[in-house]
């Protein structure tokens, strides 16, 4: 594979020799602590055959990753002299070691085309806000741990860095613990692998570490909850900072999640999750992360919050949707578009918002509609001489991944959708093109 780095205009990821990349990420945060090796097979050829590219998972993991085994019984860390799990002591002693199986599941998601964001560790074991801990990591064993990490990989091509993990950084002490990490990775890998930073929910990377030289591209979590800030506003918001870097989803709403995590106010579905890539996709983002609620924790206890067995889980609309969203990546190169919502006019900010991106290259524009509701353009918002009379239109529905001849604009700019029902589940993609 080849490795991946940040594009000449700091804007996009692009793979080493400069050709086109997006992240179509999935977070299996618990892959390398609760899986075995063939559930692991089953998961990676079933994420690869659906169109994702880019697999999240955590070394220490978030559910007892340090007290509970991996499914052949191995821990990662060794406890030291005062009876605590130490990073500076991996557990590497004899056979089918944990990092064995850790490898194992890195080379074969390499073989089937699957970058890996790898988490050295998840955020409650340097911040416990809540969780299980405990907080092991002081900046001497930060530096260590991330260094013994990137040297064991450093031989493989298909790692990204994801440091943070849920978590903001809050003292001196959590911003020391993570640049002495990003240190130890920089100093383990000598700079072969991009880094970024997984934050809390509601919040971007660029809140705490934007201005690290060690910090590559930024990654938001724009959450489970209702009401709070979208997505495509964070990716504005970043999208404007300085130094310019490229800014993506890490982890937006979702499938089946129980809507503010509680299951009395109903389950977020593919339509929640497709409007959100998309309107992710065309706000300027460098990549997009889907989860399932079930699949990041591999659960086999449903119930009420974790409704289904992970494996259960795998063919969930929105996952079958994935290749819809990545045959469009392939088809249309957005390399010279740029974020443009104020190409429509009156466009709130609330459940009909339009993302759009506008090429003056390519005098066209493309929006993701998210309820297929009618809308005006203002053509003197175009960053070229758009004459609505010179337009073609096509449209495309992401649900099913059909071309449309639904969507209809006049002369005066407005677009229409005939026999089409406005409203949820009814989100469709326009593309316009000058003649």
């Amino acid at each position: 594979m080849k490795t991946l780095r940040i594009s000449d205009d700091r804007r996009r990821i692009v793979t080493e020799d400069g050709g086109r990349f997006y992240f179509i990420g999935d977070t299996a945060w618990e892959l390398f602590h609760a899986l075995s090796a063939e559930e692991a097979e089953l998961y990676l050829t079933t994420r690869a055959e659906q169109g994702f590219n880019f697999i999240q998972a955590v070394v220490l993991s978030e559910l007892s990753g340090l007290e509970k085994p991996n499914f052949y019984g191995r821990h990662p860390l060794k406890r030291n002299e005062n009876g605590d799990y130490d990073p500076s002591l991996p557990d590497t002693d004899g056979e089918n070691t944990y990092f064995a199986l850790m490898e194992k599941i890195i080379s074969r998601a390499e073989e089937l085309g699957l970058y890996m964001g790898i988490l050295p560790t998840w955020g409650d074991k340097w911040n416990r806000l809540w969780g299980e801990g405990p907080e092991i990591f002081t900046p001497e064993n930060a530096y260590f741990w991330g260094k013994w990490l990137a040297e064991r990989l450093v031989h493989h091509d298909n790692i990204v860095w994801i440091l943070g993990g849920d978590r903001p950084l809050e003292t001196e002490e959590h911003y020391a613990v993570i640049d002495a990490m990003a240190k130890g990775v920089r100093t383990g890998d000598g700079g072969k692998f991009l880094i970024t930073l997984h934050p809390c929910g509601a919040r971007s990377s660029s809140e705490f570490v934007h201005e690290r030289d060690w910090l590559d591209f930024n990654m938001l979590q724009s959450g489970h909850g209702r009401p709070t800030v979208p997505g495509y506003e964070m990716l504005a918001r970043d999208y404007t900072k300085t130094p310019v870097k490229p800014t993506m989803d890490g982890e937006q709403v979702y499938e089946d999640h129980p809507v503010n995590f509680n299951s009395a106010n109903g389950y977020y579905d593919a339509a929640d999750v497709r409007v959100t890539m998309w309107r992710n996709l065309l706000s300027g983002s460098c990549g997009n992360t889907y989860g399932h609620h079930s699949i990041w924790c591999m659960n086999r206890e449903p119930g009420t919050y974790f409704t289904m067995y992970w494996k259960d889980a795998l063919h969930r609309p929105a996952t079958e949707q994935m290749r819809v969203f990545r045959d469009f990546l392939e088809a249309h190169d957005l390399t010279s578009f740029v974020p443009a919502e104020n190409i429509v006019r009156n466009n709130a900010h609330d459940a009909n918002y339009i993302a759009a991106m506008v090429s003056a290259d390519e005098r066209a524009a493309v929006l993701a509609v998210p309820n297929g509701c009618p809308f005006e353009l203002d053509h003197t918002a175009f960053p070229f001489e758009a004459d609505f009379s010179k337009m073609c239109i096509t449209a495309l529905e992401p649900a099913s991944g059909r071309d449309t001849d639904a969507a209809v604009l006049s002369e005066n700019g407005r677009i229409t959708f005939k026999n089409r029902a406005a409203g949820r589940g009814e989100d469709i993609i326009v593309l316009l093109k000058q003649k």
